[in-house]
């Protein structure tokens, strides 16, 4: 399974906020240029994760974004099924699929059902604490 780029940009966003030192604002061009990703689609990113509670933003000349939560409490499983619009690994997940004909007569969506669960299992494990667990270096990368 590959995940969006939404979904990567906003881990990677998540990873950014968790590696400064709080409480310190960044910014999303900050972001941006450090990751040369589109300040347009960081922006959408941003506004998502801020609906979802994850970063809290502080207007003004000196405003900024910055993680809402502590790293320990942001689960990368629950992020990927909030990031993700589309879970569906095959035609035959969607409730409308009118493509595949053996649509109930096949194990294979119930075998792909089991290995997705299994996977956001695994993610469900981890925090941005996990991911990030090597400040020191990510700062460095990040600011260099």
């Amino acid at each position: 399974m590959q995940l969006t780029s939404y979904t990567d940009y906003s881990l990677r966003m998540l990873i950014y906020l968790s590696a400064v030192d709080y409480p310190k604002l960044s910014s999303i061009k900050e972001i941006s240029k450090s990751y040369n990703i589109s300040y347009n689609h960081l922006t959408k990113v941003g506004h998502e994760l801020s609906k979802l509670g994850l970063i809290e933003t502080v207007k003004g000349r000196n405003g900024g974004i910055r993680l809402a939560k502590e790293p320990e409490q942001v689960n990368i499983g629950w992020i990927v099924r909030r990031t993700e619009d589309n879970l569906n690994l095959v035609e035959c997940f969607d409730p409308e699929n009118s493509m595949c004909v053996l649509t109930g007569s096949c194990r294979l969506q119930s075998i792909l059902t089991e290995a997705l669960n299994a996977y956001l299992k695994v993610l469900d494990h981890y925090t941005l604490a996990d991911v990030t667990i090597n400040r020191s270096i990510l700062q460095e990368l990040l600011h260099s």
